[in-house]
């Protein structure tokens, strides 16, 4: 795990740059984002549609905004990161938010239970 703590000003900035990166590739990426994943939750999923056809089409419009998304401020974006944003979608303030784990740190247990 990275400790900010004991990083230089220069270390801690060739982090940020590269994580703001890493984090502009997922969204302009976002409609194919393996190997990443992007999950909506519950609260947007309803807000979507009952009706499996338009509920895609609408996710579809969901990522297309976050993939485009560039509305970044020191508000959002005070790590510089860019890895969170805010946006109205159909009279509703909707926020997306990018977390990035590093694949090693990710163990599965053999037996496949978590």
């Amino acid at each position: 795990m990275m400790n900010f703590a004991e990083m230089t000003p220069e270390q801690r900035a060739a982090y940020v740059e590269k994580v703001a990166a890493l984090n502009d590739q997922l969204r302009a990426n976002i409609n194919s984002p393996a190997p990443n994943i992007v999950v909506m939750t519950q609260g947007i999923l309803a807000m979507v549609d009952s009706n499996p056809i338009i509920a895609v089409a609408r996710q579809m419009e969901l990522m297309f905004i976050v993939g485009n998304y560039a509305n970044f401020s020191e508000d959002n974006n005070p790590h510089g990161e860019r890895d969170f944003g805010d946006f109205e979608w159909r009279g509703v303030r909707c926020y997306w938010k990018i977390d990035l784990y590093d694949p090693g740190l990710v163990k599965i247990p053999l037996n496949g239970s978590f």
